[in-house]
């Protein structure tokens, strides 16, 4: 049975998506059959993975709102074992057809059932509509990058309300799994209090690997590739490796 990781933080702008590829990348170069469901209108995961947004055929969308197969939109990456399922601006029109739709909160769930994987990891919109409700209703798990700045708290206690919500009613089996603290520099206090808090507020649940704002790391995406592609020997490279091996440690024992 595929472990499905929702990557999700509704605040914008905090390394979720990067945190998504480099996440789905690395598993696959530590040999495992890696899906990664690009969940996000923006379609930032797909662009990220060399995939042009513009003219998709079949994506998020159509396995959601016109009951497309799954495996009939799954892509091929530049990595081996690891496969992605694109998405555009389309998929934004989702969260307003979904309205009246039966089971609308499980149709990614029904879409993704019949799939086998070793990890399905679905970078999530930022927000808290009814496509992350999707998400989390099909995941196994919740990872939420967490930016080191000061508003990091902001919303998380929104976020943690809406998984409480989910829980108890669509999918009882969902677990945390954990924050990872993004684009973290050491040169600022700043950066070490909000780290402390977060720790003070989830304790026992901050990776232990801390993702560093890196020029590399930023570039990647422009070039349509991961990380472990693109400067696997930067600092940003090694410390989604690291995240990669605690996650996998977490989750497999």
């Amino acid at each position: 049975m595929s472990k499905t990781i929702a990557v999700l933080n509704q605040k914008g702008g905090v390394g979720k998506t990067t945190t998504a590829i480099n996440l789905a990348a690395y598993l696959s170069k530590a040999g495992k059959n890696v899906l990664l469901v690009d969940f996000d209108p923006q379609g930032n995961a797909t662009s990220g993975l060399g995939y042009n947004k513009k003219g998709l055929d079949n994506g998020s969308y159509q396995i959601l709102m016109n009951g497309v197969n799954a495996e009939s939109a799954i892509k091929e990456t530049n990595l081996a074992g690891l496969y992605i399922i694109p998405a555009n601006e389309n998929l934004a029109a989702a969260e307003t057809e979904l309205g009246d739709h039966e089971q609308r909160e499980l149709l990614l769930r029904q879409a993704l059932g019949p799939l086998n994987y070793d990890y399905i990891l679905i970078d999530c919109p930022p927000s808290l509509g009814l496509l992350t409700i999707n998400a989390l209703a099909a995941a196994s798990h919740l990872l939420i990058p967490v930016q080191a700045e000061y508003y990091a708290m902001e919303g998380l206690g929104q976020l943690m309300e809406v998984f409480g919500r989910v829980k108890q009613s669509l999918n009882p089996n969902l677990e945390i799994l954990g924050l990872v603290v993004t684009m973290y520099d050491k040169r600022t206090s700043l950066a070490d209090n909000v780290l402390e808090e977060l720790k003070k507020h989830f304790p026992n649940q901050i990776f232990a690997s801390i993702i560093p704002r890196n020029v590399r790391l930023a570039e990647a995406p422009s070039f349509g590739t991961p990380i472990s592609e693109h400067d696997k020997w930067s600092k940003g490279a090694r410390a989604y490796k690291n995240l990669t091996r605690e996650i996998t440690k977490r989750l497999e024992g």
